[in-house]
């Protein structure tokens, strides 16, 4: 008994060795310049307009109905035309993904860049939204969020519903 928990703490110490030597020779480089004084300064984040890919991001069911509510967002289903006539977040505007491309244009011409933008479509099974948020941004917008949970945690928290309308 006393061999095999010998045999055990030396198997341990040997791998806990082995991780601490693989963990200075692969940062070794970090390792002597924080120990020459020289530490390494984060790479700095991307910023708007230098060409890194851009991603809205996501808003919660509170903050949608406050920013919905208030009239401080531009509310966009993302879903196709018949979805969105058959019911829809009161308020948002239908900008089919499928029509993007078209509709983009005009879109853009009217509504200021720096309006907030919430995007949805059919929930988190659907990515519709981002893409569109997407699309949204490369266009020039700068305050694009989309609403994961999208029509059907709208529907279901009991907040206004529309239907009709193109």
């Amino acid at each position: 008994m006393k061999a095999d928990l010998r045999r055990l703490v030396t198997e341990i110490a040997v791998i806990v060795l082995v991780a601490a030597a693989i963990g200075v020779v692969w940062n070794f480089r970090l390792l002597r310049d924080v120990w020459h004084g020289n530490p390494t300064a984060p790479p700095p984040a991307p910023r708007q307009g230098t060409g890194a890919p851009q991603e809205p991001l996501p808003l919660g069911l509170m903050q949608v109905k406050e920013l919905s509510a208030t009239k401080e967002a531009l509310v966009i289903d993302a879903r196709d035309r018949d979805a969105f006539r058959k019911g829809h977040i009161s308020g948002a505007v239908s900008l089919p993904l499928g029509e993007a491309d078209r509709l983009l244009p005009g879109f853009a011409a009217k509504t200021p860049k720096d309006k907030l933008l919430i995007v949805y479509c059919n929930g988190y099974d659907c990515h519709d939204s981002k893409t569109l948020g997407r699309r949204l941004l490369a266009a020039g917008f700068t305050q694009v969020f989309v609403f994961e949970g999208g029509f059907p945690e709208w529907r279901d928290a009991g907040y206004p519903v529309a239907q009709g309308g193109s």
